[in-house]
């Protein structure tokens, strides 16, 4: 055996990770900062008769999806080409939430796409509201019932040859997701307050028969963002910063400022509301930068 090979990390630990060569899944001792996804350089270790390795060092990755609060910042996964959004009828999922995820993903080079899920559930008009919010931004929307395999022959078909995290509330349907493609029982747990599920806490890498690849991260419902500037967050909601450019002061606060062509695009509907205000609350939150 190649005593150093490149390989692909698939599983992640508190202390360890498990490496995937073109021959075996080999436990490594990980070096800081690498994460399910990275591109590692392995030295292959003989210890007794089992193979193990050290770590040596990541390659450049493609895009880091990065947890942001205050000063800290936290990659999540490496290597993601796709962040796919859960939006279900029940548990209502909020505008903040998808703005939220939307806006990490832009700032991570990651693609945001919203996947419509429980569609066999009833639902209001307010849900269809915010689902026609997200097709004007051409936000690809996905719809499917991964309980009742409802469309799912879409989901795949568009996933093909990517890496994706799917992330969602709890009870919205990321892990029946990820068993549907991998064909695999991802383990959950009930929370004590019978609110939903949540899967195990080893971050994993899964490969499908349809060559896609899905990272599979607990912790990443509760997404702070504190930790992006004010002019990050505003990159972020993309139609809003293709208008501030057109603002007649440089300096725009995009709330009272005269001449102000966020103002104008609001009230003639080309930026809407739900959007807007949670632009504002996230970039003028006490925390942001």
């Amino acid at each position: 055996m190649t005593k150093v090979q490149t390989g692909l990390v698939i599983e992640f630990y508190s202390n360890s990770c498990l490496v995937r060569t073109k021959e075996h899944d080999i436990p490594c001792i990980g070096i800081k900062d690498v994460v399910v996804g990275d591109q590692v350089n392995i030295e292959i270790i003989q210890d007794s008769k089992k193979i193990r390795g050290v770590i040596l060092s990541k390659e450049p990755r493609k895009s880091s999806l990065r947890k942001k609060e205050n000063s800290k910042s936290k990659v999540i996964a490496a290597n993601l080409s796709h962040v796919g959004i859960l939006f279900t009828p029940q548990p209502k999922t909020t505008s903040e939430f998808i703005d939220k995820w939307i806006l990490t993903a832009i700032l991570s080079d990651i693609k945001p796409f919203i996947i419509c899920n429980k569609i066999d559930l009833e639902h209001d008009e307010l849900y269809e509201r915010n689902i026609s919010v997200y097709e004007k931004l051409d936000i690809e929307i996905i719809k499917i019932s991964a309980k009742k395999e409802l469309n799912t022959n879409n989901l795949i078909n568009f996933l093909k040859e990517k890496c994706v995290l799917f992330v969602g509330n709890s009870g919205a349907g990321k892990s029946t997701i990820t068993s549907l493609l991998t064909g695999k029982k991802i383990k959950t747990n009930s929370l004590s307050n019978n609110q939903g599920v949540h899967t195990t806490s080893i971050s994993t890498l899964y490969q499908t028969k349809n060559d896609i690849s899905i990272i599979d991260s607990p912790g990443v419902r509760d997404l702070p963002i504190s930790g992006w500037n004010k002019d990050e967050i505003l990159f972020g909601f993309q139609e809003i910063y293709k208008q501030s450019k057109k603002c007649k002061f440089n300096d725009c606060n995009h709330i009272n400022n005269k001449e102000c062509a966020v103002l104008d695009h609001l009230s003639n509907g080309e930026i809407d509301e739900s959007r807007y205000n949670n632009f504002i609350k996230f970039r003028d939150s006490d925390n942001c930068e």
